[in-house]
């Protein structure tokens, strides 16, 4: 008897993940049915993936552009509902019940979605980080309490969810995070005030958002996987050391008790997390090159240079204080590589920046959801 499609709704489909995700989902062979789709904005790209996958309800933020999709649907046979703003998006979550909820909404504005998608007791495909480095107390407490499901879909942490399949957690000695040191590994001080949002955006192996790309190459990012690793595994920052590891080809690996070191490598596709995320403990056809070792580049490590990059000692302080100290360091991070690709300030701006933020804010120990955003607003008010 042929099993039926899981019920997947992609939050966050227009954006890179999102997209991938549902490249998964097209390429799976009818494994999964879009049920939901969610989206910040709308236009072209949008409307082809309603037309594409014909869920029952779509979510945009602005009622503006629900309207517009409205109006661009008008001659479908069975338009979907379309509904906006964050009461829209909740509605969608709770009405939904489906069995994946693709959590790829970028920015703290996923923090209620990811909460509201937990508390349906499904399994979460998540690639939003602030969710889990700004409330990973309430994400993780959540999960347990409501028996959902949450699979990382970051590389980094599909690589240990991986390694760690069948193991006791309690054997790990450390986590062996990969970071490919980003365009301008090697670099000084002095080099970095001459680098500009072009330069940048050339990420040497992976192919991301604006955001996330300049967060790579400040090792900003590599910092909030950090904090991520520390709230998914459990495991103290003590734990967890940063290994830079130009080729990609590794992406992360963990260390236990008695030596043994496993790791998990591949071309650097994010379809191959987002597939494993959505089918586990399944796994899906090839949808990417395979990895040929005949073919694969000396593989090299480094350590991480934290005084020319000192946004990773950062994250580790924020990470270790805890309270609201995370968010600060996400929140002032993002307004930063905002103004740093607005050309307004330096490439080594961004990480001061940082640092300034963290030295004045007050730190509020074990934060409601209610005080982490009550922080973010303060951050955007300033």
């Amino acid at each position: 008897m042929k099993e039926q499609p899981k019920k997947i709704c992609v939050l966050g489909s227009t954006g890179s993940i999102g997209r991938q995700t549902l490249d998964v989902v097209r390429q799976s062979a009818g494994a999964y049915e879009v049920t939901g789709l969610a989206a910040g904005s709308g236009g072209a790209a949008l409307e082809a993936q309603v037309r594409a996958f014909k869920p029952r309800q779509v979510c945009l933020f602005q009622e503006a552009a629900a309207r517009d999709l409205r109006q661009r649907l008008g001659d479908m046979a069975r338009p979907p509902v379309i509904l906006s703003g964050m009461e829209g998006l909740q509605a969608l979550i709770q009405a939904e019940k489906a069995d994946i909820y693709a959590v790829s909404i970028s920015g703290m504005i996923a923090l209620r979605p990811t909460l509201w998608a937990i508390e349906t007791g499904a399994r979460i495909a998540l690639s939003n980080k602030e969710s889990i480095v700004t409330a990973g107390h309430l994400m993780m407490d959540a999960v347990k309490r409501c028996g959902a499901e949450l699979i990382p879909v970051d590389s980094e942490h599909s690589a240990v969810f991986q390694c760690l399949a069948g193991e006791n957690r309690a054997a790990i000695r450390q986590l062996l995070i990969t970071a490919s040191g980003g365009p301008f590994r090697g670099w000084n001080r002095q080099q970095l005030q001459s680098v500009t949002p072009a330069m940048a955006l050339k990420h040497p192996n992976w192919a991301m958002g604006a955001k996330i790309t300049v967060d790579s190459a400040t090792l900003a990012n590599k910092g909030l996987e950090v904090m991520e690793a520390h709230h998914l595994f459990g495991v103290d920052y003590d734990q967890i050391r940063v290994v830079v590891h130009p080729q990609s080809i590794i992406h992360s690996m963990v260390e236990f008790q008695d030596g043994a070191v496993k790791a998990q490598l591949g071309v650097p596709d994010m379809r191959l997390p987002i597939e494993y995320a959505l089918g586990y403990p399944e796994r899906g056809a090839l949808m990417t090159k395979a990895l040929d070792f005949w073919d694969v580049p000396d593989l090299h490590f480094e350590k991480p240079d934290t005084e020319t990059f000192p946004a990773l000692a950062l994250a580790y302080e924020a990470g270790r204080v805890g309270g609201t100290l995370p968010t600060v360091f996400n929140m002032a991070d993002e307004q930063a590589v905002a103004a740093f690709l607005r050309e307004e300030i330096s490439f080594p701006a961004i990480t001061e920046a940082i640092g300034e933020a963290m030295a004045r804010h007050r730190v509020i120990p074990n934060p409601s959801i209610e005080d982490i955003l009550a922080v973010q607003e303060e951050m955007i008010k300033s």
